[in-house]
């Protein structure tokens, strides 16, 4: 049996579950905006209070690794490793488009979200990335992926070879619904970034030995972080 605490920090979301051989178990997240720093330890402690675990009892920390926003990943793989250097426990990172793609065939088994034509629908996990671009990868309602994850500005003609390939086109994430007037056919349904997609994810990574080396692990950031220049002139 693996006790896996696992957390998503990539969006305005910050979420944090519990899992037991990739089933969750508890879930506590906010989506009231970025305090991630001060919300992850609170959602932590809350939620292995809770479900009566104590810290070592725990088997790995998981941490979805991006792509996302810059600040979110630093906080939530910088409190994981934390985590797993003070416990002497793994650390699993997957990818926060699996986990997201892995909520909505989630969400679909429970019957939280109805798409025809389903089992070959093309899955389209969008993570805002500012003004029209997204980060984004396909998948397979399988969870197996179809293209590299990539920064995509979107535009009418995006993602045209899969939209005209006769399969469902579904777009979700935080990223999805600023896309959705520009992608002529594509099927648009609420599912939000959580750390329950990681559950499965994690338990698969820990069980199959594929860990992360706390001292060297980092996000995975996909485009280098840009600081701009305020115009304000402070003097």
């Amino acid at each position: 049996m693996s006790l896996i605490l696992c957390i998503e920090t990539g969006t305005d979301i910050c979420s944090v579950g519990l899992a037991r051989d990739g089933e969750l178990i508890s879930l506590r997240e906010s989506a009231e905006g970025r305090d991630h720093a001060r919300k992850t330890a609170v959602f932590v402690d809350e939620l292995l209070s809770q479900t009566g675990v104590s810290p070592d009892e725990l088997d790995a920390v998981a941490v979805g690794k991006g792509p996302g926003s810059y600040t979110g990943l630093r906080i939530g793989v910088s409190f994981a490793k934390g985590l797993c250097y003070g416990l002497d426990i793994p650390l699993v990172a997957p990818g926060s488009l699996d986990a997201l793609a892995e909520v909505a065939r989630e969400d679909y088994e429970a019957g939280i979200i109805d798409v025809d034509g389903w089992d070959d629908a093309i899955l389209c996990p969008m993570v805002d990335a500012r003004r029209m671009e997204v980060y984004t990868q396909l998948f397979d309602t399988a969870g197996n992926p179809l293209t590299e994850v990539s920064a995509e500005i979107v535009t009418a003609d995006s993602f045209a070879e899969s939209r005209r390939s006769g399969r469902q086109f579904v777009i979700f994430g935080n990223g999805a619904a600023k896309c959705a007037d520009l992608l002529a056919g594509a099927s648009l349904v609420s599912v939000a970034p959580s750390a329950r997609g990681l559950a499965r994810l994690a338990q698969r990574a820990l069980d199959e030995g594929r860990t992360e080396d706390i001292a060297y692990f980092e996000p995975f950031y996909l485009k280098d972080f840009v600081v701009t220049a305020s115009k304000k002139k402070l003097f």
